[in-house]
């Protein structure tokens, strides 16, 4: 039976949870450990909430469905994340929890991971996890990384590889001109390159290689969904 890396990520997520209580930090501006797992939970739980994820304008009541959830026992929400999505949520569709959640429990694992006092090294991942995670990369790009006005490419650095940077990102019109766009590249493992366009800038193990004016501009802007 093929490995589900959501559901192993989820495990160890919720068994850190559980490890450090629900008022650890989290690299989730604002959140504990606490709002972490309600955020998880209402996501799976409360799809009427889910649109105000993405949309500004519906922030407002996903926050209060969150708030809601946060304030209930610890225990009971950090539980509702290791059981996973209910039959009837879209995430309890065979192959959508996959697809939708290795990517989010991966991130979110290393959000409390990496926030703790003594930090936390890059862990060794599973091959075909890997792979998942540096196809997630490429595709999430063109979101994570829509408001950076500078050309952004990936050129992974694990294993045996020796591969040209792969350019993601072309930059916004705005810097378009008769020389074109700078364009930067970010060099690391996979799950290190996912985490940086995901908005981790600090704390991902990335380097990035151009121009030093295009470097400043590509780590002032805002990456992430």
């Amino acid at each position: 039976m093929p490995t589900s890396f959501a559901r192993a990520e989820r495990a160890a997520l919720a068994d850190l949870l559980r490890e450090l209580g629900p008022d650890a930090p989290t690299l989730c501006e604002g959140w504990t450990t606490r709002d972490l797992a309600a955020h998880l939970v209402v996501r799976e739980h409360r799809p009427d909430s889910a649109p105000g994820i993405m949309i500004a304008a519906l922030a407002g009541w996903t926050e209060k469905v969150r708030l809601k959830q946060a304030a209930k026992p610890y225990e009971q929400t950090v539980r509702l994340v290791a059981d996973g999505p209910p039959r009837l949520s879209v995430f309890g569709i065979p192959g959508v929890d996959a697809a939708a959640n290795t990517m989010e429990y991966f991130v979110h694992l290393e959000d409390v991971r990496r926030a703790q006092p003594a930090g936390a090294e890059p862990r060794d991942l599973d091959p075909a996890l890997t792979e998942i995670l540096w196809k997630r990369a490429r595709g999430a790009s063109r979101t994570a990384l829509r408001g950076v006005p500078v050309g952004v490419a990936l050129r992974r650095t694990d294993g045996p590889y020796d591969e040209p940077p792969v350019t993601i990102h072309k930059g916004s019109q705005s810097t378009k001109g008769a020389q074109g766009t700078p364009v930067v590249t970010l060099a690391g493992h996979p799950a290190e390159l996912l985490l940086y366009l995901f908005g981790r800038k600090e704390q991902a193990q990335v380097a990035i290689e151009g121009d030093e004016d295009a470097i400043r501009r590509l780590r002032e802007a805002r990456t992430g969904l």
